[in-house]
């Protein structure tokens, strides 16, 4: 933070335009951090405000993730808890904004009179000022700032004239609210006080969180004493902190009714009636799934099509790149370093950034009129039947895409076990990579025009492989919901949102936000990577290499090889290479799935990303342009394999090799996404592990049953 600014945290429930009103104070001075411990994005601003005299007045604006209430249910609300109930915490602050939805008064004073109790000095927009109108609202904002006791300010975010009401406020300094709505001090007094005189708190309802929550705090975790004390405190007290958070929620969900009975009034209104004529339609057990497909098909078609111009725009730069860096450079480690090592890398992570964009474009305009939290709605209990709840469908079906993006959305999920759950069967979806090494082995081992009454065989076999991926995947959630345990049962809990038309301002934003987290987060591990593949496929034991190198030396003419015996010398340096001799080693382990010691090496340059399993299949047979199918088609079709003397890629083999791909986890980008959604190495190892048990299995049985 800058020396001399003030803090202020910004706090609302989902949907309410906190992220707008954010984007109005802070315009482009943004920047996006990580909170400590977890792997939610703190989103920082800074403003400046001309006070009473003249002087221009710093302030730095802290998004907190929204939440309902102070009671966290996920990750993004315990972040907010902490942040609001521990003065020690780096990001604890000076003043809170607390963004109301004034269309819904009842959901958004249930979390504003919670932050009121926490005696900081507090500020409430009641914002959406517009719709309010259209539902015939109209407030009494001089007795309603009385009764709660703080600057109340009546606003549409979206309007940058009502911007000016709201730094009139914050240009004064206020004081710290002294309002005890709820008295939780009658729960349990001397508990309360033994709380405050153990943790740094402000007020009694803030020693009260602690006391029901402590459990879940991050801070305790590195200050073990002060958490065992509270559990002392709360067992020595008789402290049930389930029961005493209903009877809290309780009493005042009782006491909200008479504030706005009080504060609001309400004339006749036609927009409420409508959202409920479209929501009649939109989550209709029938109409309400045909609707959500046909959306998900556009977006699909979006997301496949659209993206393919930009994306090949993308991979022609970096080949342009390449060439010419190859062209210029003198030959050597540095210069392979380079083009196919760190260039190969970046390419690999930037070639991402339209599916990305396009998907979050699609998901962002969902949530921001309001359709996605029908959605979630609609799906949750079925979803529910598998360990997953309604808000795991987007990353899910955005699988189908590109599981980096799908994982990140993940987000949304309340609940660990659920989000967890969807971390780790979202890779199991067929992905867009997986499609180039789906098309190359099905026309491999399937003629064209072979046929099952009207339909190609080869079209049928490509939609079974995805929805295998699929089963696969629900099958794999309905047994780690048997295996994983959870201290508390997770509830789905939703109040649908009013419908609205999107803010273009902060859909941009988003965009623009999850593109940098990847290219800047996953893109370092996937650089890396990428060139440790680089070295094993380029290097190997001097001796082998230097013999390659002079038995072609020998056929050159004019110091010159033509494109076929580069290519052969391609081929035999990567038999020869480092990963060349892993392949070797790794022969007898997939030979009973009816693979070599060439499909060893793809599979393990592959793990890059499934669709180098064309580029390296091409080296291999000395194909000298990998995106000729055709000519690898042949070679492949030529191959014999010395053990059996039969054709090496049979009817068994591919359709070996394609249920390995369907299942196995290769995509470094993806394990590289679970590493910084877990915040642990974990977890992408026992998904790495168990997804190539299955793909290892499964091949084999496939392979045993068809050779």
């Amino acid at each position: 933070m800058a020396k001399g600014s003030k803090k202020i945290a910004l706090i609302g429930n989902p949907n309410s335009g906190k992220s707008t009103l954010f984007n109005a104070l802070t315009g482009l001075n943004q920047r996006v951090g990580n909170f400590p411990g977890v792997t939610v994005d703190k989103k920082m601003g800074s403003f400046s405000i001309q006070n009473a005299q003249g002087q221009k007045e710093r302030f730095e604006l802290i998004d907190l993730p929204g939440t309902y209430s102070l009671y966290p249910k996920s990750v993004d609300e315990l972040v907010t808890f902490e942040v609001l109930c521990d003065p020690e915490n780096p990001d604890y602050p000076e003043q809170v904004i607390v963004v109301a939805d004034s269309t819904n008064m009842t959901r958004s004073l249930f979390l504003a009179t919670q932050v009121i109790e926490l005696n900081l000095p507090t500020i409430l927009v009641l914002n959406m000022g517009d719709l309010a109108e259209k539902d015939g609202l109209t407030f009494d904002l001089f007795r309603l700032q009385k009764e709660l006791g703080v600057p109340v300010v009546l606003m549409n975010a979206r309007k940058k004239s009502d911007l000016s009401k709201l730094k009139a406020l914050l240009a004064i300094k206020t004081q710290a609210p002294e309002k005890d709505f709820i008295k939780v001090g009658e729960f349990s007094p001397e508990l309360l006080e033994r709380v405050r005189e153990s943790v740094n708190v402000n007020s009694d309802y803030a020693a009260f969180q602690v006391a029901c929550n402590y459990k879940f705090i991050s801070y305790f975790k590195d200050h073990p004493e002060r958490s065992k004390r509270i559990q002392e405190l709360v067992v020595e007290h008789e402290f049930k902190p389930y029961r005493f958070q209903a009877d809290e929620s309780k009493k005042r969900y009782e006491l909200i009714p008479g504030i706005i009975a009080r504060n609001v009034r309400q004339s006749k209104s036609t927009r409420e009636h409508l959202t409920e004529r479209i929501d009649n339609v939109l989550t209709h057990k029938v109409w309400g799934y045909v609707i959500f497909l046909s959306i998900l098909f556009v977006m699909f078609q979006a997301v496949f099509s659209w993206a393919t111009l930009p994306m090949e725009w993308i991979e022609y730069v970096f080949t342009s790149m390449t060439e010419y860096l190859a062209n210029s450079l003198p030959p050597g480690i540095l210069s392979g370093l380079l083009t196919d090592g760190v260039l190969a890398g970046l390419s690999g992570v930037v070639v991402f950034v339209p599916q990305i964009a396009f998907l979050f474009f699609f998901i962002a305009l969902l949530e921001d009129t309001g359709y996605m939290s029908r959605v979630s709605f609609m799906m949750d209990k079925l979803m529910r039947r598998f360990g997953l709840n309604g808000r795991s469908v987007i990353p899910l079906v955005g699988g189908f895409a590109c599981a980096i993006p799908a994982i990140m959305a993940t987000r949304s999920i309340s609940g660990w076990k659920q989000r967890l759950i969807t971390i780790l069967i979202t890779p199991l979806m067929s992905c867009s990579a997986r499609l180039p090494v789906y098309t190359l082995l099905i026309s491999l081992v399937i003629p064209s025009d072979a046929q099952w009454g009207i339909f190609n065989v080869q079209g049928l076999i490509l939609m079974g492989l995805y929805l295998l991926g699929f089963v696969a995947a629900i099958v794999v959630a309905f047994l780690l919901n048997l295996w994983l345990n959870e201290a508390d049962r997770s509830f789905f809990v939703m109040e649908l949102p009013g419908y609205k038309w999107p803010d273009w301002k902060t859909i941009g934003f988003t965009l623009i936000e999850k593109v940098r987290i990847f290219l800047f987060d996953a893109g370092k591990i996937i650089v890396a990577i990428s060139i440790v593949l680089w070295f094993l496929s380029s290097y190997g034991p001097g001796e082998r290499m230097a013999k390659i190198n002079d038995k072609y030396e020998a056929l050159a003419v004019d110091g010159e090889l033509d494109a076929g015996l580069r290519a052969a010398m391609g081929s035999e340096k990567l038999e020869a290479s480092y990963a060349g001799i892993i392949g070797k080693t790794i022969e007898p382990a997939i030979r009973p799935l009816g693979y070599d010691w060439k499909i060893g090496i793809a599979l393990i340059t592959s793990f890059a990303a499934r669709e180098v399993f064309v580029g390296t299949m091409a080296t291999i047979y000395s194909v000298g342009d990998p995106d000729n199918e055709s000519s690898i088609r042949e070679k492949m079709q030529d191959e014999v394999n010395v053990i059996t003397g039969k054709k090496q890629y049979g009817l068994a083999t591919g359709l070996s090799l394609m249920v390995f791909y369907a299942f196995a986890l290769q995509c470094m980008s993806t394990v590289a996404v679970v590493r910084r959604e877990t915040r642990s190495w974990k977890w992408p190892l026992a998904q790495f592990l168990f997804m190539g048990a299955m793909a290892y299995v499964a091949s084999l049985i496939t392979y045993q049953l068809l050779a």
